[in-house]
């Protein structure tokens, strides 16, 4: 916030108060993103009027897809790489990424529709927003991939897997559905892990581990979308991958 918002300003806020308000920017992506021709990106609070219509949406860009649909959501998406390689090994899945970042979300779009990728759709907004972008339930699968740790303690206060946010993704997460995170910043595996502990009555824990490709034969042989960019690069300087698998209760 600058100092020149007024004091009742509503951007003064909390991002994930219920009275926040986006505000237009000189970010010469965000017209890009809101002026796609085919519609497969969309803004802050533009996004959150698709609260709890994803499927519909959906449905309605790619008539073929199943009844029974599937809603996989990827936040903190960047450009794309990970989710559209997702959408096209599953073209009968819906895929929806988040991101804060206008340049990154407008990229994944575009590169979506030359793919002509209809069952992926991009979201400028911010993770702590979560719950007001899918409805109850809505979500069969949440990935969360190596989150900025903010590793200074005064920092900490900014990371977004805390309690609060796991109480969030339960909310959007249908039961029985999954919540996926990787990481390969220890200090910050131990934080989620004190932060799940204090709603365990909403998680259950499938998986937890500190190495996760420890077993594999070749971990330097592993591809997009099995992979992050951001991965591949660990694996290759020998850092351990955290990750936790969740199951909503």
């Amino acid at each position: 916030m600058t100092s020149r918002l007024a004091p009742d300003d509503p951007r003064r806020l909390p991002v994930d108060h219920p009275g926040f308000k986006f505000h237009e920017t000189r970010n010469p992506y965000y017209a890009k993103i809101r002026d796609l021709a085919d519609g497969g990106a969309a803004l802050d609070h533009d996004a959150e009027e698709r609260r709890g219509k994803w499927r519909d949406l959906f449905r309605a860009r790619a008539p073929g897809l199943p009844a029974q649909l599937r809603l996989v959501v990827e936040v903190g998406c960047n450009g794309g790489h990970l989710l559209n390689g997702w959408a096209e090994r599953e073209p009968g899945t819906a895929f929806v990424g988040v991101d804060w970042k206008y340049k990154q979300i407008f990229l994944a779009a575009d590169k979506a529709r030359k793919k002509g990728l209809a069952n992926a759709l991009y979201v400028r907004n911010h993770a702590d927003r979560i719950d007001y972008l899918f409805g109850e339930g809505e979500v069969d699968r949440l990935a969360v991939y190596f989150p900025d740790p903010w590793p200074k303690k005064s920092q900490w206060k900014n990371r977004t897997v805390r309690e609060d946010w796991f109480r969030k993704a339960a909310r959007v997460v249908r039961p029985g559905g999954e919540l996926h995170i990787k990481t390969d910043h220890a200090g910050y595996f131990d934080w989620m892990e004190g932060h799940l502990g204090r709603c365990g009555e909403l998680w259950e824990t499938l998986e937890l581990t500190r190495d996760l490709h420890a077993g594999h034969p070749s971990p330097l042989a592993l591809e997009i979308p099995d992979v992050t960019l951001f991965e591949r690069l660990f694996i290759r300087d020998g850092l351990p991958i955290h990750s936790m698998l969740l199951r909503r209760r």
